[in-house]
């Protein structure tokens, strides 16, 4: 049966139901890595743990185990933020697709004891009640020696 505008009622259903993507820019995405970078600043575990969906996953730089919960996130900041790290993107690729956006790259960590550390990222975010979260972190230090 088609409504008073020439639309069948199961195209008006299909148009209700589909989902609302939030908008989104390349630096919006970016500005994303700052947000999580500043948290690490601050040296407290929960500011960090605060940019993580409840189910995100974390595949860390410095320990073998993926960390699932948020409680097993925190307790890998907590020893990760004794070292005062900052990091700096290096080269980075950003998409964007709906409530979805993926930030992949490389990026050099710098601690407080004046190490570094290169290494390759993927973060994958999720639009949730209103907000960009680290759906998925992936960290690993870079397979080939590098020139400083």
């Amino acid at each position: 049966m088609l409504g008073a505008m020439g639309t069948s009622a199961a195209a008006q259903d299909r148009a209700t139901s589909a989902p609302v993507c939030a908008s989104a820019d390349k630096a919006q995405i970016a500005a994303l890595f700052d947000r999580w970078n500043a948290s690490l600043a601050t040296g407290n575990p929960d500011r960090v743990t605060a940019n993580y969906a409840p189910d995100a996953v974390l595949l860390p730089t410095v320990t073998n185990e993926p960390r699932a919960t948020p409680a097993d996130i925190r307790d890998y900041f907590v020893k990760f933020l004794k070292d005062q790290p900052q990091g700096t993107i290096d080269k980075r690729f950003i998409k964007i697709g709906c409530n979805v956006a993926q930030d992949v790259g490389t990026y050099t960590f710098r601690f407080g004891s004046g190490a570094t550390v290169k290494a390759r990222y993927t973060y994958v975010y999720e639009w949730s009640d209103g907000q960009w979260l680290i759906a998925h972190h992936h960290s690993s230090a870079m397979p080939e020696a590098t020139s400083r």
